[in-house]
């Protein structure tokens, strides 16, 4: 009797004749109750189903978080290239210093400081800021993109990402950045800061500095050091994502889902530029080398 009544009852408060498509038995009070189940109630109430419209608005929810992450890491690096340009200037001025058959001009890293400030003021030390600000949101995109896309497509069926594969996400990322946005920055920013220390600099700009590039050198010429580009970067980025990752999996240890703090993170970022600085320092030498020719 209990029976009929329950099931009586949700017929007539859902205006609906159709019967339940399963139906979960329970007892109550030691007799037994035959609930309809959870699908059975939407349909009977006219909902629809949970799952499609969820799934895509998570869908949407992550593309979109993907989007601004790329976006958000792409200001960073410039507020970055902003910070530390002065010692990329340094650098790449103590590299070309140091070509066979030139005389030296730089006791060290703080004698080109001085030279640099004496001869051009504080603004000389920024020669060729624009060009890797121009180049640092899609450096980033693709860098952070194409590493993202190989961790999808290599993630293990446990969401873990094995250690060989990291390395080989790292270079992969690393290679597409330098063939579709460093190698070309990176030329034209040594091109720039060495124009700066000719005797006659004809470079009036990012944008007359790029054109007269093109048209002395071709398309070509803004791709000179693809090889030894493309080998730095890719083993910068393995280094770098192998090292981050691997600190980050240690901090969650068997908890793969739990929040790195930002503090954390950044002190990582630092452990693993580090790391991929020390490892191909050699190579970025050579590169800058061949891209003043």
């Amino acid at each position: 009797m209990i029976t009929s009544l329950a099931t009586v009852d949700l017929h007539q408060q859902s205006g609906s004749t159709a019967s339940p498509s399963r139906v979960d038995k329970v007892r109550w009070f030691g007799h037994r109750c035959d609930l309809p189940s959870v699908d059975t109630l939407q349909r009977v109430d006219g909902l629809p189903p949970p799952t499609s419209s969820l799934h895509g608005t998570r869908g949407e929810d992550g593309a979109r978080r993907h989007k601004n992450t790329i976006k958000l890491r792409g200001i960073t690096g410039g507020l970055e290239i902003c910070i530390t340009f002065p010692t990329e200037y340094v650098k790449t001025q103590l590299q070309l210093d140091e070509r066979s058959g030139a005389q030296k001009r730089y006791k060290g890293p703080i004698d080109c400081v001085k030279v640099t400030v004496h001869e051009h003021g504080v603004r000389g030390l920024y020669r060729g800021l624009s060009v890797l600000l121009y180049g640092s949101i899609p450096k980033s995109a693709v860098r952070f993109g194409a590493f993202e896309e190989l961790k999808k497509r290599s993630v293990g069926p446990d969401g873990v990402l094995d250690p060989h594969k990291r390395l080989l996400c790292g270079l992969g990322a690393g290679v597409c950045e330098a063939i579709l946005a460093v190698t070309p920055m990176e030329t034209i920013k040594v091109k720039f800061i060495n124009d700066q220390t000719s005797a006659r600099p004809h470079y009036r700009g990012f944008f007359h500095g790029v054109s007269q590039i093109v048209k002395e050198h071709g398309i070509r010429g803004v791709y000179q050091g693809l090889t030894p580009t493309i080998i730095k970067q890719g083993s910068n980025q393995a280094i770098r994502f192998f090292v981050m990752e691997t600190m980050k999996d240690w901090y969650r240890g068997d908890d793969k889902n739990m929040r790195v703090p930002t503090l954390i993170t950044g002190l990582f970022g630092a452990v693993a530029g580090a790391a991929s600085v020390f490892g191909n320092t050699p190579v970025d030498v050579i590169k800058t080398r061949l891209q003043v020719k």
